[in-house]
């Protein structure tokens, strides 16, 4: 008879213990912070890595990886392109290698700190798509439209067929668009493609966000990503991106200049990294900023005129301000090449937009080029009918290849 009630009283004392476990469980899950929610209530921009993964049992690396940027009060967004062959110094290895040589299929941490590092920037979320699980995605949502601007009918461990025009990609289709790289294409335009590519694709899953949410199908979504958020964060997320204007959206790559070491090609970013940087400072302001019209989104174009002696400063320059998002269009010589001072010409009228440009390479001297109004009389054999830049600039000898100096 003991036995028996001590055994009930050691089973109650056991139910107790379970409910009180149960209790304190569901306490610490409901008083966890939902990281959206978090994310979405605070003044601050949502970073998101996407990782696309491609290789076999031999090994599994990225065949491409975006961060991408978005600031919910102003539904802005910008993605970063971080190529897999870039060059840094990675200390939990001890040398000089790819960035993506810390890539582990089985946890992204170590590559995502990595880009955070470069970038400088925390990440909240991670979304890893195998190259298989892509083409399972794309069916679901019923494809992923893309313009191809020229046709594309070769042989390469089969035909390779791509009509120019806008296509809807299945998935199949989609794994080879992103995949195939032709012997006379360079690196830049199949990276380019990809870019392409993830923004179609970012733009269906906004368009198909509805169907998305349906329990069935959110559950088949969730079962082929790898992500650190749960069904419910990663539905909220892209309820978000659902709003992104992908026309409007610029991709920008990390790039740098390359080297070879130990019989590889990287890329090495420029100004140790500092460059990067402050671009990504810069697009996360712009992403920030009240905007009152749509000139805040618009592309500027860029003409670079070399007004110094020194050779080939105006190509670099180029491509520096490429960096920061902005369409250089001309490189050249100036008139002369004595000049002492970086000059912006600006013809946009927008004068916030002049400094902005001008804050780049912390150039003050800014030159407004007033048009014209219309209906004024003026010789028409002196008018240049060509295309003028939205900004020019002349670049002087006090510019030291990244500032101007006071």
């Amino acid at each position: 008879m003991r036995k028996e009630k001590f055994n009930a009283s050691a089973l109650l004392l056991a139910l107790i213990g379970l409910l009180l476990a149960g209790g304190v469980v569901f306490a610490v899950l409901s008083l966890r912070p939902d990281p959206i929610k978090e994310s979405l209530s605070g003044d601050r921009v949502i970073n998101t890595l996407f990782v696309i993964e491609n290789g076999d049992k031999s090994g599994v690396k990225p065949l491409c990886s975006y961060v991408l940027m978005y600031y919910p009060a102003t539904k802005r967004a910008a993605v970063f392109d971080i190529p897999g062959s870039l060059g840094l110094i990675i200390q939990r290895i001890n040398r000089v290698d790819r960035i993506d040589t810390v890539y582990d299929p089985k946890t992204i941490a170590p590559y995502q700190t990595e880009i955070e590092k470069l970038l400088g920037i925390d990440i909240s979320f991670s979304i890893v798509i195998s190259l298989e699980n892509l083409g399972k995605i794309t069916d679901l949502i019923e494809g992923v439209e893309i313009f191809i601007p020229s046709p594309v009918n070769e042989y390469q461990d089969g035909q390779i067929l791509f009509p120019s025009g806008v296509s809807c990609l299945d998935g199949d289709k989609a794994r080879t668009y992103i995949t195939y790289e032709l012997p006379e294409e360079s690196s830049e335009l199949a990276n380019f493609r990809r870019q392409r590519f993830f923004m179609g694709f970012i733009k269906r899953l906004g368009e198909q966000n509805s169907f998305l949410k349906n329990p069935q199908a959110a559950q088949i979504l969730q079962s082929l990503l790898k992500t650190n958020s749960n069904q419910r964060t990663r539905t909220r997320l892209f309820d978000e991106f659902a709003g992104i204007d992908t026309d409007r959206v610029s991709i920008q790559s990390v790039g740098g200049n390359i080297r070879e070491v130990s019989g590889q090609q990287l890329i090495f970013p420029h100004w140790d990294g500092s460059l990067i940087k402050e671009i990504v400072r810069q697009t996360l302001g712009s992403l920030v900023r009240p905007v009152e019209n749509s000139q805040g989104d618009r592309v500027f174009t860029v003409e670079v005129l070399n007004g110094t002696a020194a050779n080939g400063l105006a190509g670099r320059t180029a491509e520096l301000f490429r960096g920061f998002g902005y369409d250089t269009i001309s490189i050249g010589n100036a008139d002369r090449s004595d000049y002492a001072k970086t000059l912006i010409i600006d013809r946009t009228g927008l004068d916030d937009m002049a400094k902005t440009f001008g804050e780049v390479i912390r150039c003050k001297n800014i030159q407004v080029d007033t048009p014209a109004p219309e209906g004024s009389e003026i010789d028409l054999e002196s008018q240049n009918f060509e295309y003028k830049a939205d900004f020019t600039l002349i670049i002087g000898k006090d510019f030291n290849g990244r500032y101007v100096t006071e």
